[in-house]
């Protein structure tokens, strides 16, 4: 694909998306069931592929903070499932 060069700002943007992406699948690899690991990760696949065009910085940062709030509330739920 034609990758247009990125300004610092979206560079260091996708780096976060990336990262965010990255924890996450991090996370579900934590899921006891496979069933349900498979379940989140077609989840969080499909939810960065269909953001994966956004170009608003505001719609971006916001989408990257909603992402880290589903993260944390994901290990959460693992810390309890383990305790």
């Amino acid at each position: 694909s034609s990758q247009t060069s990125l300004s610092p700002s979206q560079f260091l943007r996708r780096q976060q998306v990336l990262q965010l992406y990255r924890k996450i699948l991090r996370a579900i690899r934590e899921v006891p069931a496979e069933q349900d690991r498979r379940y989140l990760k077609d989840w969080a696949r499909e939810e960065f592929k269909r953001n994966k065009d956004a170009t608003e910085e505001d719609a971006i940062r916001m989408m990257i903070t909603q992402g880290n709030m589903q993260l944390q509330e994901l290990q959460r739920t693992l810390k309890l499932a383990k305790s």
